[in-house]
């Protein structure tokens, strides 16, 4: 009764192999712009540890430029309203970014000065190194965002 198991089990692993043998062949045949392992990422025959190596190449490459780090005024911010996010710089060389949507009432905050993002609605004021309530009403303070400062001086999330 081992016998069918052992099938089983061959004729699965022949098929996870051949499915990997196709991407690489693919891959010798790809312009770069995209990885085969990037496609491979919804099929149902890549092994999950193919996937989960290919999704942070795949998804870094989509990652969207929010703002310049020239940009960013030191001991200020710079609020990105379409994207509802403020990146700061609370000391040189120091970036951080929040949610520009104020937890008290939703409302998108609209200054950044003196240390402080303020929000419009009702008046609180958060702290621009870490997102902290330091004005109410707000009880809950801006939820950060991970970035990445890239070598080229460029800001996005991470």
């Amino acid at each position: 009764m081992s016998d069918p198991t052992h099938t089983a089990r061959r004729t699965v692993l022949a098929a996870g192999a051949a499915a990997l043998a196709g991407g690489a062949l693919t891959a010798c045949g790809s312009d770069g712009e995209k990885t085969p392992q990037g496609e491979a990422n919804g099929s149902a025959s890549a092994p999950a540890g193919a996937a989960t190596a290919a999704t942070p190449e795949a998804g870094s490459a989509a990652k969207e430029v929010l703002v310049k780090a020239v940009d960013v005024p030191k001991g200020g911010g710079t609020i990105l309203k379409e994207q509802k996010l403020v990146v700061t710089q609370p000391t040189a060389g120091s970036f951080r970014c929040f949610t520009a949507v104020c937890p008290h009432q939703g409302c998108l905050v609209n200054k950044v000065a003196n240390g402080s993002i303020d929000c419009p609605c009702h008046d609180s004021k958060f702290a621009i190194a870490d997102g902290a309530v330091t004005k109410g009403p707000s009880t809950k303070g801006l939820a950060e965002k991970k970035i990445k400062v890239a070598a080229d001086g460029t800001i996005s999330l991470a």
